[in-house]
């Protein structure tokens, strides 16, 4: 039988300088016992002069209890892919934890090449444990991620979170599947949302599993706010949108799996489609599932989900776990690199619609940077789907901190998305549709149909007074509204004559 350890114990294992390998995709289905004790460990190495810092790999963001805990007492020595703690966000803008900010699809790829150093512990949280003497099959939780590279490369061992909140049922919902690394790469055999090419656990070694650490401890599920009235027009006009385009023949009569962000403008745009009799019952291909889809399972309006998390509200959850007959042929929980495998988006014509921080007036996106050098969370899986997606769709409010910050502007402080990749911008303003277009053409349909009022005119200056060639630009004018706000916290501007000299 596998030994009982507790948290601490399974802690005490670790050292400075060790590289962990994380189960979960954001805070859904991440470890959340060993790190808590882990941090108490760090603060009092910390504390009596000695240094103690971990890397952490993980399929995507973690909650409080892992990048919290551990940036605050300053253990993290280096992160990859992804975070949204607000913690960690600020100690990665102060310089002190070497974060790596990658495509979700590439991460466990790239744990696998060795690009990211060796893994030394795995720590996954399950739902079930199988033993089966020298074999063990592990049941996941609420996440797939990036838990079987980790849990077969890590060199020391796994240490294992069997957690009494998740039920047992969640093993219904899992598709394991790791491919093969070049040149030895097969297809991913997935040509329908509902396909299943996996198992629905993980076998290891029952050597390898240095412990099982029994908790009972809740997702840490993040909130978002409410819709208001600029989601929910952002939310009706990409359903209008996408409507219109089925009714002209470029989405088929069937229509298309969606992909959608999280957060309420998502959920304002699920919410929209849902509701909108014109669009069909539809399937949903995505990285994360939030509750307004879970709600449109249950009315028949979303007829399969694929997903890589569980991204939902507690109750939620529950709700899934409890009507299990209902989801288990319905709803397939995969890992991060076949949720977001580039080329199943492709083949299935996935639909992707993720938000923005700005977009610039030739279409290029900022997902990631405030002003370019202050990371707010990561690109994600946005980059996965839109650069991939059938038709891909980028949103986000005209303006931000009460209309003192536009949102387009004319040259993005940073690129996580270039020009190529994005075929529709989507404001409470209006559409842009940028497909078939030049750049300059494009400039007018974004200036025109997404800009807020207070900024339209100040950008079609900017587009006045820019050189000529195929893309208009005046580089010393560029990042006037930018440094504006960074000077007086407002965009507005009288005129740009001052830059553009």
């Amino acid at each position: 039988m596998l030994k009982r350890i507790t948290a601490a114990e399974a802690a005490a294992l670790i050292k400075n300088g060790d590289n962990l390998g994380l189960s979960g995709f954001t805070p859904a289905g991440t470890a959340k016992a060993v790190t808590r004790e882990l941090a108490v460990i760090a603060k009092r190495e910390i504390e009596a002069g000695k240094e103690f810092k971990v890397g952490i790999l993980t399929g995507a963001s973690t909650g409080q209890s892992t990048d919290g805990v551990l940036a605050e007492v300053g253990a993290i020595k280096y992160r990859a892919p992804y975070t949204t703690n607000p913690s960690f966000r600020k100690h990665v803008n102060a310089g002190e934890i070497a974060y790596n900010d990658i495509h979700l699809s590439q991460m466990a790829q790239e744990v696998r090449y060795g690009f990211l150093g060796q893994v030394d512990w795995a720590i996954i949280e399950v739902c079930d444990i199988e033993e089966l003497g020298e074999r063990t099959r592990i049941y996941l939780t609420s996440a797939g991620g990036i838990a079987p590279t980790v849990s077969r490369l890590a060199k020391n061992g796994i240490i294992l979170e069997l957690n009494a909140f998740h039920s047992k049922n969640a093993k219904y919902l899992h598709d394991v599947y790791e491919p093969k690394d070049p040149p030895l790469r097969e297809p991913i055999m997935i040509t329908k949302v509902s396909d299943r090419i996996g198992k629905p656990y993980i076998e290891l070694d029952t050597t390898r599993i240095v412990g099982v650490v029994e908790c009972d401890l809740a997702d840490e599920a993040r909130a978002f706010k409410d819709n208001d009235p600029v989601t929910d027009n952002i939310g009706f006009r990409v359903a209008e949108f996408l409507v219109s385009e089925m009714k002209r023949g470029i989405i088929p009569s069937t229509f298309l799996p969606l992909q959608s962000g999280v957060g309420s403008t998502a959920n304002a745009i699920l919410g929209a489609l849902g509701h909108d009799k014109a669009v069909p019952d539809f399937n949903v291909y995505t990285e994360v599932l939030q509750d307004s889809i879970v709600g449109l399972m249950m009315d028949g309006r979303v007829k399969q989900a694929s997903t890589c998390s569980l991204t939902v509200s507690n109750e939620c959850l529950k709700q899934v776990y409890d009507n299990i007959d209902l989801f288990k042929d319905r709803l397939t929980i995969r890992q991060s690199e076949i949720s977001n495998s580039p080329e199943v988006i492709r083949r299935l014509g996935v639909i992707a619609i993720n938000t923005a921080i700005e977009c610039d007036i030739y279409g290029n996106t900022n997902s990631t940077h405030i002003c370019g050098t202050k990371m707010m969370n990561g690109i994600g899986g946005s980059g996965d789907f839109e650069r991939n997606a059938y038709i891909s769709i980028f949103t986000c409010p005209s303006v931000a901190k009460n209309g003192m910050i536009s949102s387009i502007v004319p040259f993005v402080s940073h690129q996580d998305h270039s020009e190529h990749d994005v075929n529709i911008i989507v404001t409470e303003q209006g559409i842009a549709d940028l497909r078939g277009k030049s750049p300059i053409q494009r400039a007018r349909a974004i200036i025109e149909n997404c800009a807020h009022p207070d900024y339209k005119q100040l950008l079609w200056d900017y587009l006045k007074i820019s050189s000529t060639g195929q893309t208009h630009h005046n580089l010393r004018a560029a990042f006037a509204m930018h440094d504006t706000f960074l000077k007086k916290g407002d965009m507005h501007l009288t005129d740009f004559a001052e830059y553009s000299k």
